[in-house]
């Protein structure tokens, strides 16, 4: 199964009518009737080959919808009550920093989805090549489960490994072309950088730990993206700044030249 992309990195859990947690989106009753209205089934799965296009349309038409005005009520508490607020506008994006924005057309429909071939075979972390292949290639909505990267995958040994054994940050290489997507940590340490992406259930990187070069964000949805058409995730900003909260599966790739 496959889940909707995190809001402001809170799990799925957040957002269910049976969670004993109260939501922190409940001081916020327009904002939660949107994301109810919304509609984008927490239990989905990936809609049939014959139906596939038009929901997929349909899905990001949401998304985006959801996003805008998203952002017009998660904007206001950010800059009134963070700790240094940020210089944002649109979808409370940081822009003075190294961001660089992409065109939609980039997600056109290629040879393989969204990308001209589908994922590498040996993907690293012992992720699942299947649910990458359909996050990567097939999908502009949809997340792989809050908190994956904690199950059965190896990511927080092996980065804490290639961190201790190198002294460097660990370079994450697109699972489609192998290209590089982002280092971590960078100004920060290592458990700092595993700390915050296990609060938000998706490793999330900060602006100086994207490979720009290969990444863009698109300004009508925030929807992180590389230049070969691989879904990645989203920019979801916080108090600190942009945030990309992204999918591990997206970025479990080996380098292309190997």
């Amino acid at each position: 199964k496959v889940y909707p992309s995190p809001i402001q990195g809170k799990s799925r859990k957040a957002f269910t009518s049976t969670s004993k947690t109260a939501s922190p989106l409940a001081a916020f009753p327009r904002l939660t009737n949107n994301i109810n209205r919304v509609g984008v089934d927490i239990r989905a799965t990936f809609p049939s080959e014959q139906h596939a296009e038009s929901a997929r349309e349909a899905g990001v038409s949401k998304r985006r919808n959801f996003l805008a005005k998203f952002a017009s009520v998660s904007l206001f508490p950010l800059l009134a009550f963070g700790p240094s607020p940020v210089s944002a506008r649109g979808f409370g994006v940081v822009e003075n920093g190294p961001l660089v924005y992409g065109d939609d057309s980039i997600m056109s429909q290629k040879e393989h989805g969204t990308t001209a071939v589908p994922v590498q075979e040996n993907l690293r972390y012992g992720v699942s090549r299947k649910l990458a292949d359909k996050i990567c290639s097939f999908n502009r909505v949809f997340a792989e489960m809050g908190g994956y990267f904690e199950g059965s995958t190896s990511f927080e040994k092996d980065v804490r490994n290639l961190v201790a054994s190198t002294g460097e940050p660990v370079t994450f290489y697109d699972s489609v072309s192998g290209k590089p997507l982002f280092k971590a940590p960078v100004g920060r340490s290592v458990d700092e950088f595993i700390a915050e992406s296990k609060i938000h259930g998706w490793p999330s990187f900060r602006d100086r730990e994207v490979v720009w070069s290969n990444v863009r964000v698109l300004r009508s949805s925030g929807e992180t993206v590389s230049l070969d058409g691989t879904h990645l995730g989203h920019n979801l900003p916080d108090q600190n700044g942009n945030r990309y909260c992204i999918n591990l599966v997206s970025i479990a790739g080996n380098p292309e030249s190997s």
